[in-house]
């Protein structure tokens, strides 16, 4: 029959006509009783006392296996594979690493510290710095850094993030120091960086810190706000000047050229010129060599032909004036001081007067001419 059937006279805990819950006044007092027969006391339940003996034996000896599995449980931990455990005994650090997998080190007497190697740690870092031509500007680099040595770095530094701030800003101190602002802000940011790396792990090594810097990125380098418009203007003159300058030599790569090559052209012209000078000077001389070997030949001759030759290239080359004279014979009148320079017919007959005037003039001169021969002639 189910204790809640009807008609029932069994509660839920199995005392019959009692439908109340348990006292729990009393079943403190029986845990109580079992508690102390367990560590050697006397219980209310009563029995012998050498079985109360036997009894408090068995269970001290339980509990003291208890305790040992407990203990050696308790010394038992793992390092995973990005970790290394340094060990420290009574608070001495021993120089063996624990290696990642399953260990047992004894509670109480050694503690184990795990350190992460793999994961790449970074810390920013920001200041203003004075460059060695005296500006100011505005400096902020990231640190990129893993741990290479767990003992040194757990054991030597007490705080190794500020132990790095401080090497770090101490290292950008010195490269920005002894740098210009332009190399700074601009083109020589790599090389900078290089140079805080090289020199951050230098003293981070000195230190013993057990940290291994991977890499050193400057973020931003800036002049300071307060001054960066006077700043931005001087980076435009500077960039103006430059362009000036870039255009001058532009200018100049055209010019030269040309000029180079005109002065190559008038010195081409004049060793023509000296050539064709020399020639024809040279021609002429052995052309009057020539001629005056010809001459003591036949020397009335020679003068003659040198006459005829003369009359041509004279008349050929001037103004000619040809008068139509009452005797038959045509004259021709050569404007002796006018030769030098061209005139029109109408200017040269204005100038001499009537047709008979000009006659008479070219009549006069031809005379006069043949006068003259024959006197050089007698001579």
């Amino acid at each position: 029959m189910a204790w809640n059937e009807p008609g029932g006279d069994k509660d839920p805990w199995g005392k019959p006509g009692d439908q109340g819950p348990p006292d729990l006044d009393e079943a403190f007092k029986k845990f109580q009783g079992q508690f102390s027969g367990i560590f050697g006391g006397r219980g209310k339940s009563g029995g012998t006392g050498q079985q109360k003996r036997r009894g408090g034996r068995s269970s001290v000896s339980y509990l003291l296996i208890f305790l040992l599995v407990a203990y050696g449980v308790w010394g038992l931990y793992q390092v995973d594979e990005q970790e290394r455990g340094v060990i420290f005994r009574f608070g001495a650090v021993q120089e063996d690493v624990v290696m990642p997998g399953l260990h047992w080190n004894p509670p109480i007497i050694d503690a184990v510290e795990k350190v992460n190697v793999t994961r790449v740690n970074s810390h920013q870092h920001r200041a203003l710095m004075l460059t060695e031509d005296e500006n100011i500007v505005d400096v902020s680099l990231t640190v990129q850094y893993v741990v290479n040595d767990p003992i040194g770095y757990l054991v030597n530094v007490r705080r190794p993030v500020r132990s790095i701030d401080h090497a770090t800003e101490s290292a950008l101190r010195h490269v920005v120091g002894s740098s210009g602002m332009d190399a700074v802000i601009t083109s020589g940011r790599a090389a900078i960086a290089t140079e805080i790396e090289s020199r951050l792990q230098s003293y981070l090594d000195t230190y013993g810190t057990g940290i291994l810097v991977s890499k050193v990125n400057i973020d931003e380098s800036a002049p300071p706000n307060q001054v960066r418009e006077a700043f931005n203007d001087v980076q435009k003159a500077q960039e103006d000047e430059q362009r000036i300058i870039n255009e001058a030599n532009a200018y100049a790569e055209s010019v030269i050229p040309q000029a180079r090559g005109e002065a190559q052209k008038i010195i081409e012209q004049a060793n023509a010129y000296r050539d064709r000078v020399i020639a024809r000077s040279t021609g002429e001389a052995e052309r009057f060599e020539k001629l005056l070997a010809e001459y003591k030949l036949a020397e009335e001759v020679t003068r003659s032909r040198l006459y005829i030759d003369a009359m041509e290239s004279v008349l050929s080359n001037s103004s000619k004036i040809m008068i139509d004279v009452e005797g038959g014979n045509n004259l021709m009148y050569l404007p002796l001081d006018r030769i030098s320079r061209p005139m029109s017919l109408s200017e040269d007959v204005a100038g001499q007067g009537s047709v008979s005037d000009i006659a008479d003039a070219v009549m006069r001169e031809i005379n006069n001419r043949i006068n003259n021969g024959r006197l050089r002639d007698s001579r």
